[in-house]
């Protein structure tokens, strides 16, 4: 023990003469020394109308679950400091977190191809994210500022990107929208396919069952995907839904059942609904049975329907970060120092962003009525006024 205080001394001594800038931590390991990929046991998922389903074995390697680790992590960090921002009047109007939900858009995300499509309702911080908008976007939209995703114009509710088609504010109104984007992939031809979410809220709604029934008429590559996190704004799915088996309402499409907290069943779930698709076979639905721990908006303290005690019961044992995290160092796929070095890196990248989603000017009162159409007006329409030509007189 001696003779490894006096190395460690005589290191140190020699790098501070060397002024060399950074020492090696005495933590750090090789690559070599973990495990490149390990195949873990996943929950096996309930089915309908469907002879076999997606593997009950899911293999990991280090590069995906670091990848994974650092996005939810991304994620939650994200939407804590949208809590804290907006509790300061710095977000207004609506504003629906995602956190407890993160291995939902993880698992979607890594299990599809960045061609194909996703659509969303109103809880959209974590998809915006994986369809490859930056945090420093995303929160200046939050804020209303011009270098936000739309340039601060859509908020909380309204982010868009490539193949990603928000962020909707009506209860449901995204599922006939994606459904008409599956339509494009099929009347293209280009073997692609459209992810359609909402909520267990918005299952309820009439035109979701109006899509079921022309989707799989027509057999669109359509994945309908149901995040039921239990709670419909503050309603129990249990008073809202006289069946709550979310997977068999699409009645004459399959359906599949799955554990929304770990990411490894969302993946090979959506993997294999994404294959369903492909082949021709038409839509499938998934219900991701998931949680949220904050309310359904920040208007909403999330406490008064449900109890604090259950909260903490989920994050304490189902937390889809969490678990994912003792997977990893469990099974010797990455040290503690590892997993923590990438939680600084995240707080600090979301400090970084928070500071510009705050000092960013906000939009021009002349950039008002930009963006309406995608270029310019298709023509001239008689008696509209001028609105490019707005000034302030405040």
């Amino acid at each position: 023990m001696q003779n490894m205080l006096s190395f460690i001394s005589v290191a140190l001594r020699g790098a501070a003469k060397n002024k060399v800038s950074t020492v090696v931590p005495l933590w750090s390991r090789s690559y070599a020394s973990f495990t490149p990929q390990a195949t873990f046991d996943i929950k096996p998922c309930e089915l309908h109308r469907l002879d076999q389903g997606p593997p009950t074995q899911a293999v990991l390697t280090r590069e995906e679950g670091l990848s994974y680790y650092r996005t939810m992590q991304m994620m939650r960090r994200m939407e804590l400091k949208a809590d804290q921002l907006y509790k300061q009047k710095i977000i207004r109007g609506f504003c629906h977190l995602y956190d407890g939900q993160e291995a939902c858009a993880m698992g979607i995300e890594s299990a599809i191809n960045v061609t194909d499509h996703l659509i969303t309702a109103y809880r959209a911080h974590g998809y915006t994210y994986t369809r490859g908008v930056s945090v420093k976007e995303i929160m200046a939209e939050l804020t209303g500022r011009r270098g936000g995703v739309a340039k601060g114009k859509g908020g909380s509710m309204h982010m868009y990107a490539k193949n990603f088609y928000g962020g909707n504010g009506i209860v449901g109104a995204q599922v006939p929208l994606g459904a008409g984007v599956a339509l494009a992939c099929k009347y293209q031809g280009n073997n692609q396919v459209c992810v359609a979410l909402y909520g267990d809220g918005a299952a309820n709604q009439g035109q979701i069952f109006e899509t079921y029934n022309m989707a799989a008429l027509w057999k669109l590559p359509c994945i309908f995907v149901c995040e039921n996190n239990k709670y419909g704004m503050g309603t129990a799915v249990e008073r809202a839904a006289a069946s709550t088996d979310y997977y068999k309402r699409g009645e004459f499409i399959p359906g599949l059942r799955v554990d929304g907290m770990d990411v490894l069943c969302v993946r090979e779930a959506t993997k294999f609904a994404a294959d369903h698709c492909r082949s021709g076979k038409g839509p499938i639905l998934m219900e991701l049975q998931t949680y949220r721990y904050h309310g359904h908006s920040m208007s909403d303290p999330g406490v008064s329907y449900r109890t604090r005690e259950e909260i903490q019961e989920v994050r304490s044992k189902s937390d889809p970060i969490t678990l994912l995290k003792d997977r990893m160092i469990n099974n010797n796929m990455a040290s503690v120092e590892e997993i923590k070095e990438i939680d600084v890196e995240v707080r600090k990248e979301v400090e970084e962003a928070a500071q510009f989603a705050t000092s960013d000017p906000e939009p021009p009162l002349d950039d008002l009525c930009n963006h309406v159409y995608y270029n310019e007006p298709p023509i001239e329409v008689r008696g509209t006024n001028p609105w490019s030509k707005l000034r302030s007189i405040s």
